[in-house]
């Protein structure tokens, strides 16, 4: 027997017999003879919307084609073919269309396609195709082929074996799904058999090294194919440098620059933490604070005056690290335990004050039950206690009258030292002064010159009244009698009105010292006969 070798030559023979009649039917094709601008603009073969690459590409000056390797599954295509001036005719198989679906044979058979362009007169061109289906034992194409992470490039094709794909640096395996054509071929994937439809991960060699993936199909018939995918895997990026560098409290000495490695921070003497926030170009590299992986951290500093190196490191994602240096120097914390300020009222400090000066006298009133007391700090981040705290102000009562009291103010600098401001308030016992500073009449005198210790006095008038003025030697003194004037009134003044001629009248003054003390003043005024 000659068996199914000799059959399918017979079926090839069969096509070219089929061709070559189709030829010189239609008086074709690459003669000199034919009218140049006859032709075709385009010629496409489509399964669905998908276009099956003809061999070769399309040139309107090239009649003869081929596709090739078609799948056994495919049922039909379409042709479409479009003349290259408008109004010629265009017949696909005998048919007036530009578009034509063309029902294929079974496994293993060739369909010739006669695509003929012709003018209104008698010039034509006949483009061939022949449409060949691959035969079910030969078949040893992929029908789909899809990566992940990635993308192929090109598209995937069936008749195309070679493809790229690009990825990311930290991309370290790749999965890969292929799909056989023929369910009956076999695959490998790397050298290991691979299921059709079913994903295989393959590991990738380092960053900015190529991976070829090789999928070895083999047909029924022991023919193979091959189809590679070279994954090229980036190489680790060389970004060590720092988007961004802050402190807090204060800020670095000279605005941050990502070529700039070294700051220096200046801080009170109270600051005992600083914040250091910083944040890499590079997504991907990898930084430490102060020996700590993170992209923010709070740093202890020790008592000032002190100085403090922090180190923040990236290292690139290809291994290669950067430091950036801030040195932190911390202010010793002040000793200023000063007044700048203090004063009393009512009252005045005795001596004036003065910062070094730390003890002061005020005497006050005996009528003042409080004085108010402010101390300003010469540091405001100074603590007062004592009498008078933080605030500054403070309100203090006073013992009785006649009695000391002692305002004590300690000023805490910042280094803890301290120093204590006193105030020793006296307040007057009550005045013993009941005497008179003066004592006048009108019309007329006093008999005797006035003396504050003159008790008694004599006035001889022929008026009708006298007025009688006093003033007190103690404001505060109250005077009472004849002549009236409270406490804090100095002077008094009455009108008295006399007896008739030779008669006399008394006038009586009493002045009652702040101390409850009296002395009593009198005048006696005579009327003389007419």
């Amino acid at each position: 027997m000659m068996g199914r070798p000799f059959t399918i030559a017979m079926q090839y023979l069969a096509s070219f017999f089929i061709l070559t009649m189709g030829l010189s039917v239609y008086g074709c094709s690459d003669s000199a003879s034919v009218n140049p601008v006859v032709e075709l603009a385009s010629l496409r073969v489509m399964s669905g919307t998908d276009d099956i690459p003809l061999q070769p590409s399309f040139n309107p000056a090239t009649t003869n084609y081929t596709v090739a390797d078609l799948s056994r599954s495919l049922s039909g295509v379409t042709i479409t073919a479009q003349p290259a001036v408008a109004g010629d005719s265009v017949t696909i198989n005998s048919e007036a269309t530009t578009s034509r679906a063309i029902p294929l044979g079974g496994a293993g058979t060739t369909t010739p396609v006669n695509i003929v362009v012709a003018e209104s007169g008698t010039n034509s061109r006949t483009y061939t195709v022949l449409l060949t289906k691959v035969d079910l034992t030969g078949n040893n194409s992929l029908r789909s082929l899809s990566i992940s992470p990635g993308s192929l490039n090109p598209s995937f094709n069936t008749n195309n074996p070679n493809y790229e794909v690009s990825v990311a640096s930290t991309v370290n395996s790749m999965r890969v799904t292929p799909t056989l054509d023929d369910p009956a071929a076999t695959m490998t994937v790397n050298g290991q058999p691979t299921t059709s439809g079913q994903a295989q991960t393959i590991p990738l060699n380092d960053p900015g090294l190529s991976t070829i993936l090789t999928i070895v199909v083999t047909a029924p018939n022991n023919s193979q194919k091959t189809y590679t995918v070279n994954v090229i895997r980036a190489a680790l990026g060389g970004n060590n440098n720092l988007q961004s560098l802050t402190v807090s409290p204060s800020r670095l000495d000279q605005a941050f620059s990502a070529s700039r490695t070294s700051y220096t921070v200046s801080v009170d003497g109270r600051v005992d933490n600083i914040a250091v926030t910083a944040a890499p170009q590079d997504a991907n590299a990898r930084m430490t604070i102060g020996g700590q992986e993170t992209r923010s951290r709070s740093i202890p500093l020790p008592v000032g005056p002190s100085s403090t190196e922090i180190q923040v490191i990236v290292t690139a994602p290809n291994g290669i690290p950067k430091t950036y240096f801030i040195t932190v120097n911390r202010e010793a914390l002040s000793a200023d335990n000063n007044l700048e300020a203090l004063s009393l009222s009512p009252g005045t400090l005795d001596p004036p004050f003065s910062a070094g000066t730390p003890q002061y006298t005020v005497e006050v009133a005996t009528g003042v039950t409080s004085v108010g007391v402010t101390a300003t700090k010469s540091d405001p981040n100074a603590v007062l206690s004592g009498d008078v705290t933080n605030g500054g102000q403070a309100n203090i009562p006073l013992d009785g009258p006649g009695t000391s009291k002692v305002v004590r103010i300690t000023v805490a600098a910042p280094n803890g030292d301290t120093k204590t401001y006193s105030i020793t308030v006296n307040r007057l016992a009550p005045s013993t002064d009941n005497n008179l500073s003066s004592l006048i009449v009108a019309p007329g005198s006093l008999t005797t010159g006035f003396s504050p210790n003159t008790l008694e006095y004599t006035v001889i008038s022929s008026a009708a009244s006298l007025t009688v003025s006093a003033t007190k030697s103690d404001p505060d003194a109250v005077m009472s009698g004849s002549v009236a004037a409270g406490t804090g009134v100095p002077t008094g003044s009455a009108t008295i009105s006399l007896g008739g001629p030779t008669t006399t009248t008394r006038i009586t003054i009493t002045v009652t010292a702040p101390n409850g003390i009296s002395k009593p003043y009198a005048i006696t005024v005579s009327r003389p006969f007419r």
